[in-house]
Formats: structure tokens, sequence, C-alpha cells
């Protein structure tokens, strides 16, 4: 028996086919178009996801028997607000998690409603990536849409009522609207009342493995897929990736070196950060994590390296870079798009220090790989404040293909990583969640302990953690000295 696990990201979409033993018979992947319509503004047209979907599957089950497929499950990019009309169409492209609009809807959350409240009211605050500000934004600057708006959905929940016809959101990625009362699992009526929309315009909630429904008839055969396949209510991608990467049970955790850059740390109960640095969020298996979200992480380098140096081969650009590490003169804070953890600062930009004549393209490039881990300790940082105690972690994504990020990260936290035997992150999340909705594993936990395996860990090295301890001390004191600058320079 075969499932299919989807990866709707930012820049692309990356389906992966998997057998009941986790092996992975296939995988196809779609880009499409991100739209900047002004600066700081990020969007996406649903249709676009459809489409890569629609083509993606065909290549995905070129020579394989499509009637083995039991089930689908998606992992997608988060906060994206999707708003369809009374006949389920979409009103307007989809404002993504990288947005960066809501500073004054953010800022009202936060003030007018205050800090507490909402943590009272859904364990998070206010961030400008969340779907709650984009929601008040959009009906204030575009009252006419919002008037339409009978459905509010987020982007993989898109493409699961396209596959059913079924308007279903889980718990995990509803956690990241502002919307949910996340220790209740249960929409939260304040929120709901602020935020000028009612509970029948949201999805009904499901847990992350939970059948939402089968595929459409015809839906099924454009696809070339049977329609008794289950589609489970699937995650958000962080969620699913910790998932793909056996991060379950209580105190694992798994750091992702995506586009964004996530410490995720599973939890058996819920808590919340007092700072509320870091999120309080349903996890995947049916319990919660704690996790700190860093908007530009692999994103940094790939706009380093390709935008400013005019270079795609990552690689070439981080030879010789061991002899260097952690003496680096030049530091990197990795802001581009603003920051959420631990800062939430939506005007902060990226900024280098410490630039003089002899520095070198390599300092340079090192320089912003080292300030991303950076930006995860710090994240890492507050989770060890309330008393969590992370010995090891895996690490995932695009950037954790880089041995030398690897050496550095490991370094600059001072614990052990682990790396996955496969790297598939959310779409292999996805999988194993279609697997258990499936039947074919009767948990999470059981099935993320049958089929993942750890490939490599790498130790931290003494001599070299130590370097890194006092470079971080430098990097945490330079947002401090120039984050008023910011709001002065936007």
């Amino acid at each position: 028996m075969l499932t299919i696990g989807i990866d709707l990201g930012t820049s692309a979409m990356k389906l992966l086919l998997a057998d009941e033993n986790g092996t992975i018979r296939n995988t196809a992947v779609r880009e499409y178009p991100l739209l900047f319509p002004h600066p700081g503004w990020s969007e996406q047209e649903p249709k676009a996801w459809w489409g890569a979907l629609q083509s993606g599957l065909q290549e995905l089950l070129s020579g394989f028997d499509a009637s083995e497929v039991v089930g689908i499950g998606v992992g997608g990019q988060m906060h994206g607000l999707v708003a369809l009309d009374k006949d389920d169409n979409v009103i307007r492209p989809a404002i993504l998690w990288n947005d960066g609009r809501t500073a004054e809807e953010t800022e009202w959350l936060n003030t007018a409603i205050g800090k507490e409240t909402l943590s009272n009211y859904t364990g998070n605050i206010a961030f400008a990536g969340f779907t709650a500000p984009k929601i008040l934004w959009m009906q204030k600057h575009e009252p006419e849409n919002f008037a339409k708006i009978a459905k509010i959905m987020l982007p993989k929940d898109y493409i699961n009522y396209r596959l059913t016809g079924v308007h279903a959101c889980d718990y995990s990625d509803a956690s990241g609207m502002l919307l949910l009362d996340v220790e209740h699992k249960r929409w939260s009526k304040e929120m709901l009342s602020i935020c000028g929309v009612t509970e029948e315009q949201l999805p009904h909630l499901y847990e992350s493995y939970d059948v939402i429904g089968t595929v459409k008839e015809e839906v099924a055969v454009a696809l070339g897929i049977p329609a008794s396949v289950k589609v489970v209510a699937g995650a958000g991608d962080n969620a699913a990736a910790a998932v793909g990467t056996g991060t379950v049970g209580n105190g694992a955790c798994n750091i992702s070196l995506g586009t964004s850059g996530t410490i995720f740390i599973s939890s058996d109960s819920f808590g919340v950060d007092p700072l509320n640095g870091l999120h309080a969020f349903a996890h995947a298996d049916g319990h919660w994590h704690l996790m700190g979200c860093m908007l530009s992480a692999a994103s940094c380098n790939k706009w380093f390296c390709e935008e400013i140096l005019k270079t795609s081969d990552y690689a070439s650009e981080q030879i010789d870079m061991e002899e260097n590490l952690g003496q680096n003169r030049v530091f990197f804070l990795p802001y581009l798009m603003g920051e959420r953890s631990p800062i939430n600062d939506v005007d902060a930009r990226g900024t280098f220090v410490g630039l003089s004549l002899d520095t070198t393209r390599r300092d340079m490039v090192q320089a912003v790989l080292e300030g991303v881990a950076f930006a995860i300790r710090d994240s890492f940082e507050v989770a060890r404040s309330i008393g969590v105690r992370i010995d090891c972690s895996k690490v995932c994504g695009g950037g954790a293909k880089s041995p030398v990020w690897r050496k550095m990260l490991c370094n600059i936290l001072n614990i052990p990583l682990d790396l996955p035997q496969t790297e598939q992150g959310p779409g292999m999340g996805g999988a194993m969640l279609a697997m258990v909705g499936a039947g074919l594993y009767p948990s999470v936990k059981e099935c993320a302990d049958a089929l993942v395996s750890v490939k490599e860990t790498i130790y931290p090295d003494p001599e070299l953690a130590a370097k890194y301890e006092a470079q971080y001390r430098k990097f945490r004191k330079i947002y401090p000295s120039v984050k008023d600058l910011y709001k002065e320079i936007k």
C-alpha cells in the first residue's frame, strides 16, 4: 500500500510516494511564483498550488499502480489567509506567512487587546505573520472583499478542500491563526468577536491524522487515483516536518533550516513561555509543542549568494570555511523580512556589522550562515530560561544539507545534532499521517518509531563551542543596539 505526502511550501510543492515501510518510492517537485505587490508584502495564487498538485501527481504516479494509494496527507506553509466566497471561489490572492503588512493590526492586538489577554485566549500573542492580523487588515483596507468572505482557510486546507469538498483544518495549523484556544483545542469565541468573524466562517477542526473524507469522484478521475483514497487533515509544515523526523514524544526537538528557520520542542502537556517569545501550538501527534520561528533562514543564504554574489553554487562559497569557524569578525542579523521569534519586530531588517577593507567574500557568506544559527539559539535560550532541557536535536531542511552549516549550528548550540535518514520534512510527515489515517499504524508515535532512523550524528567540539559561545555573546548585543533605527529607515 502507498500513501502520498505533500509539502506545500512557499516556493514549491514537493510530493512523495511512500510505502508502509517508509520507503520513498518516488518524488516530484513543482515550483510556483511568489507575488510581491508592495515592499514587505508576500502573496500567492491558490490556483497555482492546485495546478502544481495536478501536474505533480502525474509525474509522481508514473510507472506505479495508483490503485495501491490509500491515503494523502498535506503539510503546508502556515498562517496564510485564503478567503473563499459563498461559492467557494478564492476572493483574493492568499496573504502568506512572511507578509509584513499587518504591523498596525499586530500592534493594536498586542496593546489595545493586550498580550496577556491574547495569551489567555489563545496561548500566544500577535505576530505579523499570523492569520488574525491579516483578517483585521482585510477588514480595514479591503472591506468589499471582507464582506464576501464565507470561509477562511489556510493554504493546505484549500488543497484538502479541492480534493474532498470538506472545509477542514487541523489543530497544529489552526494554532498559528491566533483564533484557536490552543489548550482546549477549540475556536476562541473572544478572538472571533475581536476579528469580526463567526465560527461558521471557519473550517471544522480535526487532529492531523483524522480522516476528513475521501477524494471526490470527479477529482479522482482527473488525478488518476481511486475515489476511495482517504485524505487526512494534515498539519502545519513545522508539525509535519517534526513527524517526518520522528520529533514526537515529550522533550523531543527538531531544528529546520528551510526558507524559514524553526526550533520545535515536543511536549505531552500544554505550556506557555511567559514572555511569549515562543509559540505554544498543538502538535500533529495529538499533543502540543513550543516553537521558535525565524522568518528568514536558508533564504538568507539564497538571497546573498544569488542576488548579491550572482551564484547558485552554494557549496563553492563554503569551501575552506571551516578553518575560520568561531573567529569571524563579521556578523549578520538575518532579519530580511522582519523577525518573529523571539524579538517579534516587523521593522527589523538584515544587517551586516564589522565590515572592513580586509573583509572577504567568504567572511560575509560565513556571517550569513552564522547569523541564522545565532538567531536560532536566541529561541533556544528562551526555552532554556523556562526550564526546558534540550540534550540533542534533529536537524532538517535544505540548509541542513550543508556540512559546514551543520557544524556551525551544532557548536553554536553546543548539543549533538541527529541527521534523519530521510530528509523529506513535511512531505514525509504528511505521508506518515496518511498512514495512520488509513489504519496502517495505530498512532503517530508508533509510526515514527517504526519508520524514522538517524543517518548521522554530529557532536560539538569543546574548543569550537567555547569560541562560538564568545561569538554569540557579541551577536546578542547587536540587535538591541540598532533596533530603534529600523523604524526610521523602513
